[in-house]
């Protein structure tokens, strides 16, 4: 038998294909959801876009049949707009506001759980609705289309233990074949079984199906240096133009945007290997309008921004470079871009560089990385532990499905950095707190 879903406002609002989730069963729309996606279809952002996308789609749907009655769609879901209530409000508790917007929807599914035959469902991101839901009687459940298991890209280097002959051989030839599987790109430690002191730090390349001995980085990258293995392993992959996406995970403190950026100047104003070195972070929530601050862009990003100018003079006070942040804004070498407007861009031969990525949803890091130009390295930073998108999760941001989605390709390559180098009070804290 089939099922009723019914959806909450920020489902659609986050995927508007939603209603392309549920084979076979029946979607109810209740018409408040349809009254709370219209406020937002003159947004200039994803939720705008988004909320533009399903009225279009709902629009098609209605020219097909009659929506209240409900209208079938390809994959044999029947779609329809509920407008029940009026009748539903009286079936929820005194005790809530009945005019709320929130406890109008859920009244609908009350009203179906109570007049139809088959299970009903209420489908939302907000966990207080799906706790008001669940107190009701009514099954909640969280919209998890894009839900990724971590485990597969989440756990701690992999080591490979060996004689000293074989380390000694990789020194050699700079290279190893091993009998163990590897993913492209995955980086890993070569130990000695003899020597706890001896060991090659190593990645694989699927191009020619070995393992390629990495620099050690001693001379640092514009006077920072990596403090410790997974450190060195990004450095290595920031500073492959070949390996096309790079994503670094770590607590606070562990070095994601401090390196990410010292690797962005060597490429960028030394090695010349691309035009700019472009820096972002979301405005939380992703494309709240800039116009509500002074000045040009730049100074409308200066309070989101601020951490990545403090990483900025760091490095520039590491005596590798007489030159502030502000010269190198002025000579055109680094620019700070607002994921506000990017929806319609291409951007070429950049360094693009998006700090906190955990905050932004699947679908607005595919509006980012479809933005990639010819010749465009994306590194994308974050800590899936300090999320402040109340609809997205560990399992659910969007920083973790690129590593999921990604994983095994060899245009891409993940780190979790393990170790924090800030100071040790900031890595008692993040441990702790």
């Amino acid at each position: 038998m089939s099922k009723n879903y019914v959806f909450d406002t920020n489902v659609l609002l986050y995927d508007p294909m939603a209603i392309y989730g549920f084979n076979g069963d029946i979607v109810n729309i209740p018409i408040t959801v349809i009254e709370e996606i219209d406020s937002f279809k003159k947004n200039m952002d994803q939720t705008g876009y988004n909320a533009r996308h399903i009225s279009r789609l709902l629009d098609e749907l209605r020219l097909k049949g009659d929506l209240n009655k409900g209208v079938e769609i390809e994959n044999g879901t029947l779609v329809r707009v509920n407008i029940c209530e009026s009748k539903a409000s009286n079936k929820i508790s005194t005790n809530l506001i009945k005019d709320k917007a929130d406890n109008l929807i859920l009244s609908v599914a009350k009203w179906l759980q109570e007049n139809e035959s088959s299970e009903v469902i209420f489908v939302t991101k907000d966990a207080n609705l799906r706790i008001k839901s669940d107190v009701l009687g009514i099954k909640a459940e969280d919209y998890e289309k894009d839900r990724v298991d971590t485990e597969a890209f989440m756990e701690a280097t992999r080591v490979v233990e060996a004689e000293d002959s074989v380390i000694d051989e990789i020194y050699n030839a700079k290279k190893y074949v091993f009998e163990s599987d590897f993913a492209p790109n995955e980086y890993f430690c070569v130990k000695s079984l003899s020597d706890s002191k001896k060991s090659a730090l190593m990645r694989f390349d699927d191009k020619t199906a070995s393992a390629v001995l990495i620099d050690d980085y001693s001379n640092g990258v514009w006077g920072i240096y990596a403090r410790n293995m997974e450190q060195k392993f990004a450095y290595d992959a920031l500073l492959k133009d070949d390996i096309k996406l790079v994503s670094l995970i770590g607590i606070a403190g562990t070095g994601k945007t401090l390196l990410a950026i010292a690797a962005g100047l060597l490429k960028v104003v030394d090695n010349r290997a691309y035009r700019k070195l472009l820096v972002s972070r979301p405005i939380f929530p992703m494309g709240k309008d800039l116009g509500y601050l002074p000045g040009e862009i730049r100074e409308k990003m200066n309070p989101w921004m601020q951490p990545v100018y403090d990483n900025l003079s760091l490095i520039l006070d590491t005596g590798k470079s007489s030159e502030t942040y502000k010269d190198l804004f002025e000579q055109n070498m680094v620019e700070i871009e607002a994921l506000t407007y990017i929806r319609g861009r291409s951007i070429p031969y950049q360094y693009f560089i998006v700090d906190e990525a955990q905050n932004l949803t699947p679908h607005e890091i595919k509006t980012i990385l479809t933005r990639a130009g010819e010749g465009t390295k994306i590194i994308l930073t974050g800590d899936p532990n300090q999320i402040d998108n109340p609809y997205i999760d560990y399992h659910t941001n969007g920083l973790t499905y690129v590593m999921d989605r990604f994983y095994g390709d060899p245009l891409a390559a993940s780190i979790v950095l393990q170790k924090g180098e800030r100071s040790e009070l900031a890595t008692k804290a993040a441990q702790k707190l």
